[in-house]
């Protein structure tokens, strides 16, 4: 299988299982990785995800070039079925509604990059890079980067990232807040952050996600009727009155995410 899902606990790890090839992503990887993000949003028992890539050497190289190959020699490329299949992959995973960790274990370049930057974290390893790397061979951002990058570094350095598509070294990368933390055990350590984001409020963690994404691209007005709408729902989850009951009794609150 190209991509495995496993479950400890209430964390679901998904590793894109291609070492040989970098875990680039070709069509198997792309469908098993829709269908792990879907698996994991319907889960209640999962309450947070690891992404990551088997082998010490890359997390992803983005798209499998050789699979190219057949639209080559057709004189005529068509990327069309490639781009939404990543579409579907960055949209599950971005809109999980459960905390995303990466696991960025080597190298993250074009596609792999921008899954990267669709999580909500990444656990970078010193050995770590990020490209961009689709200028290099005249192409543009796809899998959500265009939209990911400049909201983490800004459009400037977007722009110098995507166009100029540099190797960014893990110490680079946390410096301008592509990488969360940098730890020698990339996935031990994302494990242990993600287990203690299931232990968390999980319901308001997906209100939180919406929020902020709402808040991308619609104004004070829209974002404060949504926070109203969110705010009266997270208000009503048994997480909520079991915090309070606990913050007033002095005892550590347990949310069981509803």
């Amino acid at each position: 299988m190209s991509v495995r899902y496993d479950v400890a606990g209430a964390v679901a790890t998904v590793t894109i299982d291609r070492p040989d090839a970098m875990n680039a992503a070709d069509t198997a990887v792309r469908e098993g990785l829709h269908k792990a993000f879907e698996r994991a949003a319907d889960d209640a028992d999962v309450r947070a995800v690891v992404l990551t890539g088997a082998g010490d050497r890359a997390f992803c190289v983005g798209q499998d070039l050789k699979e190219l190959l057949p639209l080559y020699e057709a004189n005529d490329p068509d990327f069309t079925g490639i781009v939404e299949g990543f579409n579907a992959v960055v949209t599950a995973l971005a809109e999980l509604p459960k905390p995303t960790v990466a696991a960025v274990n080597g190298a993250a370049a074009g596609a792999g990059a921008s899954l990267a930057f669709a999580c909500d974290f990444r656990i970078a390893s010193p050995g770590a890079s990020v490209s961009m790397a689709f200028s290099k061979i005249g192409l543009v951002p796809d899998s959500g980067g265009s939209w990911t990058l400049p909201r983490l570094v800004g459009t400037a350095k977007a722009l110098e990232l995507i166009m100029l598509s540099p190797t960014v070294k893990a110490q680079e990368a946390l410096d301008l807040g592509l990488f969360t933390r940098l730890a020698d055990d990339a996935l031990g350590e994302a494990t242990a952050f993600a287990t203690q984001l299931a232990a968390g409020p999980t319901v308001a963690y997906g209100y939180i996600k919406r929020l902020v994404a709402f808040s991308q691209d619609h104004g004070l007005r829209e974002s404060l009727a949504l926070e109203l709408d969110l705010q009266v729902e997270a208000g009503r989850t048994e997480d909520h009155v079991n915090a309070v009951r606990s913050f007033l009794a002095k005892e550590k609150p347990t949310f069981r995410g509803y």
